[in-house]
């Protein structure tokens, strides 16, 4: 049994996540900025936790997360508003960072995007920009730290049912299911060889993908 507190507790992904960990027997706590999400958060087996981000200190994340085993950063701004983006995304999530190593969190899980590169090619006039830049600098700072880290890169965000498989580093076929993002969170948490890796993956097709526990040995 561990102790996982994510952050984003109400995004798509979380709520298909926290069910598996529940599943498994781990204690989830799930952090939330609005309360009213907080039916929805518990429903899925989660401890509803109320926490606006952008207000909170690296001590008070600190606190936060004091007492668990793991970290799942799932949070994000949404994008639209450059200035929030970056509050989230990029500072928010760093201070997490470097809260889990105060607290003695060593395991952290980033989830990025798949174009997050020094070269990602987003230009400076995209209003995708910010997030781009903002995920790069956080998972760069990831990199910089002692924390056992694995970087999460999914590739397209789809609603489409679960298939249980991915394919590594797939280029052109990226796209991937929520809900197989959240089960490659479960396994990477119990994989020690995804420790200090970026993997970026989609769901690929039945012939080039392969079960999610598996691709996560390579």
């Amino acid at each position: 049994m561990s102790r996982v507190i994510i952050f984003g507790g109400h995004g798509r992904i979380a709520l298909h996540l926290a069910p598996l960990l529940v599943a498994r027997g781990d204690e989830v706590t799930s952090v939330i900025r609005n309360p009213d999400h907080a039916g929805d958060v518990e429903g899925a087996g989660a401890v509803a936790l109320v926490a606006d981000l952008e207000q909170l200190d690296t001590e008070a994340i600190s606190d936060l997360i004091r007492g668990h085993d793991a970290v799942v950063w799932s949070a994000g701004a949404g994008g639209g508003d450059p200035k929030r983006t970056y509050a989230v995304d990029r500072d928010a999530a760093i201070r997490s960072m470097d809260a889990a190593s105060a607290a003695g969190a060593d395991r952290y899980i980033m989830v990025s995007w798949f174009g997050s590169t020094a070269d990602h090619g987003i230009p400076e006039t995209d209003s995708f920009f910010p997030y781009a830049d903002a995920k790069w600098a956080a998972d760069e700072h990831l990199r910089s730290t002692d924390l056992g880290a694995t970087i999460l890169a999914p590739g397209a965000l789809t609603f489409d049912e679960p298939t249980g498989r991915i394919e590594l580093d797939a280029l052109g076929r990226s796209k991937v299911a929520r809900a197989d993002v959240a089960a490659v969170i479960a396994a990477t948490l119990q994989q020690p060889l995804t420790i200090g890796r970026t993997i970026r993956f989609g769901n690929g097709t039945a012939e080039s993908s392969e079960p999610i526990a598996d691709a996560l040995k390579r």
